[in-house]
């Protein structure tokens, strides 16, 4: 997980999560755990990845598996920065 570091900044700073942050790993449980991440938050959090990253996220690439943890996210954005990379 190359960006597990990002990806704990981008969603803490998405979803105002403060001190809290330091807590994270990749497997801290997302979903049903983190009181901020709602429906509406998923959608914010996936226009970050879009512009932290500079990735686009299809609508059938996102399902509960990827909001599952902190590190089936990073694991997602490392995959959607090498599939980019493979095609620039």
């Amino acid at each position: 997980m190359q960006h597990l570091d990002d990806v704990r900044n981008m969603l803490a700073d998405v979803l105002g999560l403060g001190d809290r942050k330091a807590h994270l790993d990749a497997d801290s449980p997302l979903l049903g755990s983190v009181p901020e991440l709602d429906s509406m938050a998923v959608i914010s959090v996936i226009a970050a990845i879009e512009d932290w990253f500079g990735v686009t996220v299809d609508d059938d690439e996102i399902n509960a598996s990827v909001f599952r943890t902190l590190g089936t996210l990073a694991e997602f954005v490392d995959a959607k920065l090498a599939l980019t990379q493979k095609t620039a």
